[in-house]
């Protein structure tokens, strides 16, 4: 199970890659970086990474088995399929420009699932969907601690 360097180095591996980070939501630090930094700043690119990670993840709309009238599932679980609370409501947030994307996976945690990979991926030479599936892969298997 690959810790937070071999994760990132990893990611750095998809085709397009430009830079990597591991960042925790909540407080907007990076834990981890390689690579470029969109803007050139790690810590800076974390810290507004984090801002709109937090947009999506704290808005209802978005958590799994929302209905129509806004409240999630019984007995403080918010979706069918067992997840509680401490899951992180979004699997993935997915923001593009003229020359990159920017691919935010949440990943689940055994302690408050605050945290998030961050690709910077250049669009030309870049592939959305396998930079996606790998993303979810590393997420599964990142030990943190």
């Amino acid at each position: 199970m690959p810790g937070i360097d071999e994760c990132l180095l990893e990611a750095m591996r998809l085709p397009g890659a430009r830079g990597a980070a591991l960042v925790d939501w909540t407080s907007g630090l990076a834990l981890g970086t390689v690579g470029e930094a969109p803007g050139g700043d790690h810590e800076a690119a974390a810290a507004e990474a984090a801002e709109l990670a937090r947009l999506a993840a704290e808005q209802r709309a978005f958590a799994p088995g929302s209905d129509a009238d806004g409240e999630g599932g019984e007995d403080g679980r918010t979706g069918e399929d067992g997840s509680d609370a401490a899951d992180p409501p979004v699997e993935d947030l997915i923001l593009s420009n003229r020359d990159s994307y920017h691919v935010l996976r949440f990943v689940r945690t055994s302690f408050d699932s605050s945290v998030f990979l961050h690709l910077w991926l250049g669009r030309a030479d870049g592939n959305l969907a396998l930079a996606r599936i790998r993303l979810g892969e590393m997420a599964g298997r990142l030990v943190l601690g």
